[in-house]
């Protein structure tokens, strides 16, 4: 449990220093949310609880697969925030448009041969 914990805490510092950043800097906020921290660490703590290379190996590319359909929500935020379309309205749209793109490729991944 107390494992747990420490692995929510460092999520949540994690998004915290972002916002932050993003605050001051947007455009660094930016990069730093990019970066695959939230994977990496996730890799780091599956193999120290389960150092099994086909496992993370299998983890990894699908992690690479599902980053794919998260994209398009970061071009049509910016686009409706643009035309006027109120924030929480454009992420929820954003959001979904994800929801959408990852339901297809839950059901186009595997008859393509990707392991999810």
């Amino acid at each position: 449990m107390i494992a747990l914990a420490a692995k929510a805490l460092l999520s949540g510092l994690l998004i915290a220093l972002i916002a932050e950043i993003g605050r001051k800097l947007p455009a660094v906020g930016a990069l730093v949310a990019s970066l695959p921290l939230v994977s990496v660490l996730g890799m780091i703590l599956l193999w120290r609880e389960r150092p099994d290379v086909e496992n993370m190996a299998v983890h990894a590319e699908a992690t690479f697969w599902y980053v794919l359909p998260s994209l398009p929500m970061f071009l049509v935020i910016p686009r409706m925030l643009r035309a006027g379309m109120p924030f929480w309205m454009a992420l929820g749209a954003g959001c979904a448009l994800t929801v959408a793109l990852y339901l297809a490729m839950i059901q186009i991944g595997p008859r393509l041969g990707l392991r999810l």
